[in-house]
């Protein structure tokens, strides 16, 4: 039989549209002992989970949660919970992930109208308006931060709108939380979704999300069970609420791991981060044009957690790559869906956030493009 040497791969330089590094404080608290996921211990931590996910979802719902799962099993969590068959859905489609939502509403039967937009652009509450004036729907999903294009729709008055029509407002907001505003009780969001390994800095394993008073009163209200029995929140919140009911068996390690990138997040304190991600994307941006380098996305709908630059004519965009993955141990991601083969993505998530970071990029894309 074969023979397997031990795990030793190398420490990247994670510069692509996530996972993003992990601080070392994160992979200490992976290496904690084991505890039952009914342990009082264990339950206790869950407790601070959630108090600290409340903390970046800048919320007080009492249903927010890490879903067992990535952050496409939270998206899903959403999606099940919220739609029966029949249900009408208006889903925004600027990218890879507004199109990764249709999908998944209708495996559900729900009545799927897209709202389509060229990739990288944004969605505005009048073109909301004016789609929920000719078809009214029970839910309204918007990608928050794309990250496909790198495209961050402005949630301002955009409830305000749904809820004037009767629906709910879905957010995707995986490649926003922890480092950008999230403002779910102030932008008035009914249900939001996101993921662990990007802005939050945890390994890819739980998807977080939170569920505001019309959503859960939405979920409780079904007439037909939740089809997803593993996604199905009125069962999640029970194991997570004050019953404890058993549900499955968390995963402990990565609890242990998101608590501890949660604490971080909190030391730093959201404006801080913000200003971080912020500061180190502009310096980022600067690098890009000074060697010639277009970027996609207007800087006033740009990410600061994930940037697409154009890859120039005559240029290998999958050996750039490769060479920044061989030469330099950078990784930066190609283009999904429209933009696959012409765009790099660059990711400045939590951790990956650092000058540092920016600067041997830029110096090494430098060298290869005048090569």
């Amino acid at each position: 039989m074969q023979q397997f040497s031990d795990l030793n791969t190398p420490e990247r330089i994670l510069l692509g549209p996530g996972p993003s590094m992990v601080s070392p404080r994160v992979l200490r608290a992976m290496a904690h002992p084991l505890l039952g996921h009914l342990d009082p211990q264990f339950i206790g931590l869950m407790k601070e989970v959630q108090v600290l996910l409340r903390y970046v979802f800048q919320t007080e719902n009492e249903i927010t949660l890490p879903i067992s799962g990535t952050g496409s099993a939270s998206m899903e969590a959403t999606v099940a919970n919220l739609l029966e068959p029949g249900d009408g859905i208006l889903i925004g489609v600027n990218g890879y992930f507004g199109m990764r939502l249709c999908d998944m509403a209708g495996r559900y039967e729900a009545e799927v109208h897209r709202l389509d937009k060229p990739w990288g652009e944004v969605f505005y509450p009048e073109e909301i308006e004016a789609a929920l004036q000719k078809k009214a729907v029970k839910v309204v999903a918007l990608v928050h931060a794309e990250t496909s294009t790198g495209a961050l729709t402005p949630m301002d008055g955009m409830a305000e709108v749904v809820h004037r029509h009767g629906a709910m407002l879905l957010i995707d907001c995986v490649t926003s939380l922890g480092g950008m505003p999230v403002k779910i009780d102030e932008w008035d969001i009914d249900i939001a979704y996101s993921g662990t390994q990007k802005c939050i800095s945890c390994p890819p394993g739980l998807g977080p999300l939170t569920v505001g008073s019309r959503a859960r009163q939405a979920i409780q209200q079904r007439k037909t069970n939740v089809a997803n029995w593993y996604l199905d929140l009125s069962m999640i919140e029970k194991y997570w609420g004050d019953e404890r009911t058993y549900h499955h068996t968390a995963p402990i390690s990565m609890n242990f791991a998101l608590r501890e990138a949660l604490r971080i997040v909190q030391e730093e304190g959201l404006e801080a981060r913000f200003a971080r991600h912020k500061a180190n994307s502009a310096m980022l941006w600067q690098g890009l044009e000074d060697l010639g380098l277009q970027l996609i996305v207007p800087s006033e709908h740009r990410l600061p957690s994930l940037t697409t630059v154009t890859v120039p004519d005559g240029v290998d965009e999958a050996g750039i790559r490769q060479r920044l993955l061989q030469e330099y141990n950078i990784e930066i991601a190609g283009g999904l869906g429209a933009f696959k083969g012409k765009a790099w993505r660059i990711g400045l998530m939590g951790y990956s956030s650092r000058p540092e970071n920016v600067l041997l990029l830029i110096s090494a894309l430098e060298k290869m493009l005048n090569k």
